[in-house]
């Protein structure tokens, strides 16, 4: 039964379970049944939480018979293994947190509790979400639903293929360098990684405090404003929550495009872009000319820089952050160590992978005397004229347009002993989260061996209505999200 419902976005779900065409319980079911039947070949999920999803649908169907629904009242989600959930175990993907059980729930996942939403469970990443692939994961790799020998993306890859897969109607995500846009586009869904400070990050376990951000993985565009509705807001307990109000993003979904000035970076489209990637997203920007857009080139002069900035920022960041991880507190301890200075090499050695534990030593080499200088300083006086760069741009345009990534998905192991092009996947991505933007991935197209192919839309802080709006009109006028992969 459950077929023909696995396909639905959440405003399709919404739409049966509030004309009792469907209940709670049994979507929950025909997930929870789909979960079993498909995720041993994909490996999206790292903890099934089936009896706590089937009791929160049987309340949200309560609720819906007494017309007290919330705005998400029944819609099964999954969750990324870093964001708290309380009594649930959260792992980051590492050995480290193997069985950690927060006490406490993140902001995010107790607003999506009070807008009524199941939480399946929570899904697999790259350990601490450092990674372009899911490789870096302690607890195996996930597969990508359009050909299994292929990643799903990183670090949010088990987000991004649960929902391509229907394993959940959609998924949250976490976004430091191009983690939630990267793997929605290599799986053929929709990733947007909010302004930062739109969306709490309290309780989401740190990787880069000044990069990070938490947002919505989803089928279509629609449930992109649904779900950034319900997660996004200020937070008193997360000191960079932004105190804005919360604009209404469904009303942008219906403006007209007409006259929208989309701005392409000359930049984006050189050397080392697939020609693929390439002719996909210059004919998803020829389909916005013919909706009434106007193209401008424009430049962003310091992309360049990009990547090199946000390998030294993020890692000094992470090396400070990671710092807790030391076998005292909690989390995973050597247990054959016998003085405290082994204790702490054995237990972080061993406790942590290989890119986490590469990443704290660039880091901590970034921030020791005598480079702090040379390196960190000096990246994060880059990251200004980066931000600056698009400040600039933005006077002349509301949008910019690029490809996601350089390559479709590439092939699992392809890459991974190989740092540096594994760093420049995430070329296109970096740069939002150095300054601050929003940016969605929606897919335009597919390789000729059926891969997806993602556009990215950025906009200036705090303008995803304009994202949703021209995201909407794209998807309103094609068809490219509304392929299912062959499982």
């Amino acid at each position: 039964m459950m077929d023909s419902w696995q396909h639905l976005t959440i405003h399709e779900a919404q739409s049966l379970l509030h004309k009792k065409e469907i209940s709670a319980v049994e979507l929950t079911n025909g997930f929870l049944a789909r979960i079993a039947a498909l995720d041993g070949r994909l490996h999206c999920y790292l903890t099934v939480d089936a009896e706590g999803a089937l009791a929160q649908a049987q309340e949200a169907d309560k609720r819906l018979a007494a017309g007290a629904a919330g705005p998400l009242t029944g819609i099964p989600l999954a969750i990324k293994d870093l964001i708290a959930t309380k009594g649930l175990r959260t792992t980051c993907a590492s050995k480290y947190l193997e069985n950690f059980i927060p006490p406490y729930d993140a902001t995010v996942t107790q607003k999506l509790r009070q807008a009524g939403a199941v939480i399946l469970g929570k899904v697999n990443m790259d350990e601490f979400a450092m990674g372009s692939s899911t490789e870096n994961s302690a607890f195996g790799v996930t597969r990508n639903p359009w050909h299994m020998d292929y990643i799903p993306g990183g670090s949010s890859g088990g987000s991004a293929a649960a929902v391509a897969a229907d394993l959940c109607l959609a998924a949250l995500g976490s976004d430091t360098g191009g983690s939630i846009r990267q793997p929605a586009s290599h799986c053929g869904v929709v990733g947007l990684k909010p302004t930062y400070g739109r969306v709490s990050r309290f309780g989401l376990v740190a990787y880069a405090s000044s990069l990070d951000q938490i947002g919505p993985l989803t089928k279509d565009v629609t449930d992109s404003a649904l779900l950034l509705q319900a997660i996004a807001g200020h937070d008193p307990q997360d000191s960079t929550s932004a105190p804005l109000p919360v604009p209404d993003y469904a009303a942008a979904l219906h403006q007209d495009v007409t006259g929208l000035k989309i701005g392409v970076p000359r930049e984006y489209f050189g050397q080392g872009l697939d020609p693929e990637v390439e002719q996909a997203v210059r004919a998803a920007l020829s389909h916005y000319e013919r909706l009434g857009a106007e193209l401008l080139e424009v430049s962003l002069p310091h992309t360049e820089y990009a990547v090199a900035v946000y390998y030294l920022i993020a890692t000094a960041e992470a090396s400070s952050n990671l710092a807790r991880y030391d076998g005292v507190k909690y989390g995973w301890r050597d247990p054959a160590a016998k003085e405290l200075h082994d204790m702490y090499l054995a237990t972080r050695s061993q406790g942590l992978g290989t890119e986490v534990r590469r990443r704290i030593m660039l880091g901590t080499y970034a921030l020791s005397a005598g480079y702090y200088d040379a390196y960190y300083r000096k990246a994060s006086q880059v990251r200004t004229l980066i931000r600056r760069d698009f400040d600039q741009v933005f006077q002349t345009c509301q949008v910019v347009a690029t490809p996601v990534a350089p390559t479709a998905a590439f092939r699992l192991g392809e890459k991974i002993d190989d740092p540096l092009t594994m760093y420049l996947s995430d070329i296109f991505t970096i740069s939002a989260n150095l300054a601050g933007i929003p940016g969605i991935s929606l897919p335009c197209g597919f390789t000729a061996q059926g891969l997806p192919i993602g556009l990215q839309l950025l906009a200036p802080p705090f303008a995803e209505p304009t994202l949703l709006t021209a995201a909407h009109a794209f998807q309103q006028t094609t068809s490219f999200h509304r392929r299912r992969p062959p499982l």
